[in-house]
Order: C-alpha cells, then structure tokens, then sequence
C-alpha cells in the first residue's frame, strides 16, 4: 500500500488542498467560541456524557455560553440528558440554554447508524464517514457565539485523533475516572495519549464516588500526570457539585 507521498500528482486529486480548506472551513465556524474542551476517558462506562451534560448546565447557570458536541455517533445520549426535542433543528437549545448536536437528532428512537455503502467494504470506508459526520457538526453547525464548547467523546481514542486532526490542533482535555484501578489503567494510556499528542490537561473529574467502586484512581493519576483531582462526584451529587466543577474551568 503506497503512502501519500508515493502517489504521482494526478492521484492525490489534491487532497493536501482539500485537507487545508476543511480545516479552514472549521477554524472560520468555530472563530467566536474562545473555548474548547474534549470530555474523555478511554473507558467507556464512567458517565463522561452524564459529567459533560451536568457541567455544560452549570456552566449556563453562571452566566456562560456553552455548547455541547456529542462526539459519540454510534451511542449519542446528550440529547436526552439536556432533554432536547428530538425534532429540534440543530443546534438545539437544552436545559439552561446550552446549544447542543448529536448524531441522536438525526436517528429514529432506537435506531443504529447506518451509514450507506457496499457492506463487503464497510470496514475501509465507515471509519472516514464518521470523520466527516465529526467534521460537519464542527463545520457546518452554525453555533455563533460560545465561551465554552464541551466535546463528549466515545470510549477509545480514535474520536480523539480524528478531532486533533480536524482542528489542527490538539484541545485541553477534561479527563473523567471512577475509582476503580481498571479504570485507572484503561484512563491511564488515554492520558498519556493526549500528552503525546499536545493537548493541555485541565484536570480530572472522579465519578461515581461513595458508592461500591473502590480505588483510589483520581489521586494515581493526579499524581502520576501532575494535574488536579478538580471534582469527585458522588452518586447522588447536587447542583453544587456541579457548580464547583464549573468554577474551575
């Protein structure tokens, strides 16, 4: 398989061109939002869109304008948690005002995504669909003025590398763990990941805390990346808990 340095002129078809005005494309949308922040964690099940949708709203209630981006295709849950109506044009105005997309606007209630193609070759060219459905919600929304825009990632890192790409650039980076050391090690490699790729980290949301998981996650890795424990978030947590983790933002 030839690289994109080994093919002649006429086979680029200009891609390094295309590739640049997409970019550009994106950069001109998303001029006025002064902040963007990707929700992640690499382990899927610790309430990263539950932390994402809750911090978003307080947020809002001090005064600021968000905007959510569900970044997961395949499992979108923002809308619901921000109670937007499934008809809403994007993007959709949610609880306390915050702007938000997701593939979940565009999905019958319980239907897969489906994206059209020979399905003998599906696994070449699905992967390039969802990038271009990531880069539409960044480029084409029209999302106007925002001091924060909250980036709801899948678990994994793939939607993480397609969003440095896209943007050019790598984004500050929120990181949400629940107490367990498996968690920890799945979060860990995702971490170390976004250093690798530039990206500040803003510190580390511990979920689900109180309860029957036990460990001592969000302090391993405060320690191990030298970034702050910024909320630990109980089972049952308030609207005050979720206006310090705003504060510190």
């Amino acid at each position: 398989m030839r690289t994109y340095h080994q093919l002649t002129d006429p086979d680029r078809s200009g891609l390094g061109d295309q590739i640049g005005a997409q970019r550009k494309r994106v950069a001109e949308r998303l001029a006025a939002v002064r902040r963007i922040v990707a929700v992640m964690s690499g382990k899927g099940g610790v309430g990263k869109s539950y932390v994402t949708a809750h911090l978003a709203r307080a947020l809002a209630r001090g005064g600021r304008g968000v905007g959510v981006l569900d970044a997961d295709l395949n499992g979108p849950t923002i809308p619901g948690l921000l109670q937007v109506p499934h008809t809403a044009q994007p993007p959709a105005i949610g609880l306390d005002g915050v702007k938000c997309i997701s593939m979940g606007h565009f999905l019958d209630e319980g239907a897969p995504l489906a994206f059209k193609g020979p399905a003998a070759e599906s696994f070449v060219w699905r992967g390039a669909m969802e990038a271009s459905a990531l880069r539409e919600f960044l480029g084409d929304v029209e999302w106007g003025s925002l001091d924060v825009l909250l980036l709801d990632l899948p678990p994994g890192m793939q939607r993480y590398s397609e969003l440095c790409d896209i943007l050019g650039n790598a984004p500050a980076v929120l990181t949400v763990t629940i107490p367990t050391p498996e968690s920890r090690d799945a979060v860990r490699r995702a971490m170390r990941a976004a250093v690798e790729h530039g990206s500040e980290l803003l510190g580390i949301v511990e979920n689900m805390v109180g309860g029957e998981l036990k460990g001592s996650a969000g302090d391993d890795l405060a320690a191990e990346f030298g970034t702050p424990v910024v909320a630990r978030v109980p089972w049952h947590p308030t609207p005050e808990t979720w206006n310090r983790l705003a504060a510190q933002l």
